[in-house]
């Protein structure tokens, strides 16, 4: 190896070659975030002039609504009890919406995935194919294909769960191809070479290696899930959504009902959040540490 400290002005070229470098990278960084700043203000400016009011104007009212719904709940908290068991089942419907959107939709990105991942699919040619399903089923948001189901099936939780599953089979899809490509070919070597079928080499070969990572992320998206089929329910799609947008729309005088929807709904949340942080943990973790 040569020796740098003999050839000074070799090192002084490497500097400024470097210098250079790192000052054309801080250039067309600045200049791609004054590009994104002024794309931002542009937006607003545009938006606040197509507008139907003045949001300068009428920011001071931003935090009218949730002082309301506060004042009204605190005045009424003898009366929240009544409201939790009143609206527990819509609860509940919005949590097993998330969960069976959540299985059906985890099921359909395990297939997803494994046709799309270089080494493991079944069909290779059709790679890209099975990468753009996933693309365009994640590109989609959940709301606009609940709002086409709901025309076409009428309202309630199965235009919902649809559209999460769907939703959810590409945006896992993605994450599981993502494990998969970490996963150890040599099994499948092992287990082509007494004969058994690709089935066989995905449940015996690949599964095992990848299923705790593939369990975490499920959880994570269980979490999400929830979220999406409570805003779904604005929509028309059932469950708790869908009471607390009624009670939005009477106003004043069903405040305390908002108010105790919101608090189900957050508690509902942190609760799964923490569960699913446990155990994504320990599924993480522990498979480490098995290795």
């Amino acid at each position: 190896m040569a020796d740098l400290t003999q050839h000074p002005g070799r090192v002084n070229d490497i500097q400024a070659s470097y210098m250079a470098q790192v000052g054309r990278k801080r250039l067309y960084s600045g200049i791609t975030m004054l590009v994104f700043v002024l794309l931002m203000i542009s937006g607003f400016n545009l938006a606040s002039s197509r507008n139907g009011g003045s949001f300068w104007g009428g920011i001071d009212n931003f935090f009218d609504y949730p002082s309301e719904v506060v004042a009204e709940a605190a005045s009424k908290a003898a009366e929240m009890p009544a409201h939790f068991a009143t609206y527990f089942p819509a609860l509940l419907e919005t949590v097993n919406i998330a969960a069976v959107a959540t299985l059906i939709g985890a099921l359909m990105a395990i297939v997803l995935s494994l046709l799309s991942t270089r080494g493991l699919a079944r069909f290779p040619r059709l790679i890209g194919l099975f990468r753009r399903v996933m693309d365009i089923t994640r590109a989609v948001p959940e709301i606009v294909v609940a709002l086409i189901l709901i025309f076409v099936l009428g309202g309630g939780p199965v235009p919902a769960m649809i559209a999460i599953a769907i939703h959810t089979a590409g945006a896992l899809g993605k994450l599981f191809s993502e494990v998969n490509e970490n996963a150890s070919l040599k099994p499948l070597e092992g287990l082509e070479s007494v004969g058994a079928n690709w089935t066989q080499r995905m449940l015996l070969g690949v599964v095992p290696q990848v299923a705790p990572n593939w369990l975490s992320y499920a959880l994570l998206r269980f979490e999400i899930n929830i979220r999406a089929s409570a805003i779904l329910g604005f929509v028309g799609a059932g469950g708790l959504g869908y009471e607390l947008k009624v009670a939005i729309q009477w106003g004043q005088g069903r405040f305390d009902e908002a108010g105790a929807m919101f608090i189900m709904l957050f508690l509902t949340i942190v609760f799964f959040d923490q569960i699913s942080s446990h155990y994504r943990d320990k599924l993480v973790h522990g498979a480490k540490g098995k290795e």
